[in-house]
């Protein structure tokens, strides 16, 4: 079967798992580069369709901040960290140690440290998913795109060609303990059709 919306509860489990290593293994990162204790959580794990991720989000009408990787080695595709634009200038704010509400909104160096971030989180997901799969798995440099969601994701959908369309969407909560606050936000994975196959495999065999 090439459909990862087939996987059986135990097979999401397996992703679900890895996802929550990757999770441990970012908030690590993040607390030190932030001086803030962050624990991450990895609330709900879904397989969907590219074109339905935006009814995930508070709003399609709402703008977001989307950090896009390129995933190079024995798997390739996308990784997309989505943030409503609010939790990422929150998070900018948390990367350049500045005290809350002190950014209005993503100027230069706020979406630099917005990639950082996104870099640190995709890069954790990913050594998570090398280790699980014993592949090797490169992150290219992050971009980083601010637009409606709907506009967002339809302009990754056709750069995405004409491969299957599914994705793994892995909402993700960060608590930051000493402010409690919590931040939303979701990580998309969009493999290639060679590395779907390949996850499909890992995954029922897990």
């Amino acid at each position: 079967m090439s459909d990862m919306t087939t996987l059986k509860p135990n097979q999401l489990d397996a992703l679900r798992e890895v996802a929550n290593i990757g999770a441990g293994h970012a908030a690590t990162a993040l607390s030190q580069m932030t001086g803030n204790t962050i624990m991450i959580t990895v609330p709900k794990i879904n397989v969907t369709r590219l074109e339905d991720v935006p009814a995930q989000l508070d709003s399609e009408d709402e703008p977001i901040a989307a950090v896009l990787m390129h995933m190079m080695g024995d798997l390739t595709g996308r990784t997309l960290l989505i943030f409503p634009q609010p939790t990422a200038v929150r998070m900018a704010e948390l990367m350049l140690r500045r005290p809350i509400g002190s950014s209005r909104d993503l100027g230069v160096i706020e979406q630099s440290a917005i990639k950082e971030a996104g870099n640190i989180l995709a890069g954790a997901y990913m050594n998570a998913l090398s280790e699980f799969m014993g592949l090797m798995l490169l992150p290219s440099p992050p971009s980083l795109h601010i637009d409606m969601s709907a506009a967002i994701l339809t302009t990754t959908h056709l750069q995405f060609g004409s491969d299957k369309d599914q994705v793994v969407s892995v909402e993700t909560e960060f608590m930051l303990k000493d402010a409690g606050e919590h931040l939303r936000g979701f990580f998309l994975l969009l493999p290639d059709a060679a590395s779907l196959q390949a996850i499909l495999r890992a995954v029922r065999l897990a």
